[in-house]
């Protein structure tokens, strides 16, 4: 039986999104089918309005929708701690585990020569003028742990080892080839509490 054009559309437009195969697609597609109009309106919605709204941190480089993200402009927060990490995702982690405090610099990706990333093609520059500013007194390294993950972390504390200002790294307890965001938050706060100097 052939689909109506309608449902195979929305069908590919929910593949496009990450983890999601043929078959969730036709499940989310299906049930999106039988929601309430005044609910898919709000879907919708609410999509269009992250993304007209959602654009990056000028100090962090974290998603926000005000001018400065709300980690950034938080009074409690550990002014003296940055925590390096590759996308928003890992500060969503990271704030879920309720364990650090200090603020967040985004990269927005890895140093990966493989894929023709290097050091220029991610917030590296901007992370050194952040530590320029003289009141930082660690950095807190929590790339991904595989390959471009570690090459990107030696990179970084190569580029700030003269600085004075301690480089630590999260201490292992996160899988190897892992991503941030699928760990649980009890790995999360081991490898935070166990992080090392490099």
């Amino acid at each position: 039986m052939k689909s109506p054009e309608s449902m195979v559309r929305l069908v590919e437009e929910l593949r496009k999104l990450p983890g999601v195969g043929p078959k969730t697609a036709g499940r989310l597609a299906l049930y999106i089918i039988g929601m309430d109009s005044e609910s898919v309106t709000g879907l919708a919605d609410a999509m269009v309005a992250a993304k007209q709204k959602m654009h990056a941190c000028p100090r962090c480089y974290n998603l926000t929708d005000e001018d400065i993200c709300g980690i950034c402009s938080e009074d409690g927060r550990e002014k003296g701690m940055i925590c390096v990490v590759e996308g928003p995702e890992d500060v969503i982690a990271l704030e879920r585990m309720g364990e650090y405090n200090g603020l967040y610099h985004v990269l927005g990706g890895n140093i990966s020569p493989m894929d023709g990333t290097g050091p220029e093609d991610v917030r590296l520059r901007e992370l050194l003028e952040r530590l320029k500013e003289g009141n930082i007194t660690e950095v807190i390294l929590a790339t991904d742990p595989d390959v471009e993950g570690e090459a990107t972390s030696m990179y970084i504390a190569r580029l700030i080892d003269s600085s004075g200002i301690k480089v630590t790294r999260l201490a292992r307890g996160l899988p190897v080839g892992g991503d941030l965001e699928y760990a649980a938050e009890v790995t999360l706060a081991r490898a935070m509490e166990g992080r090392r100097k490099l």
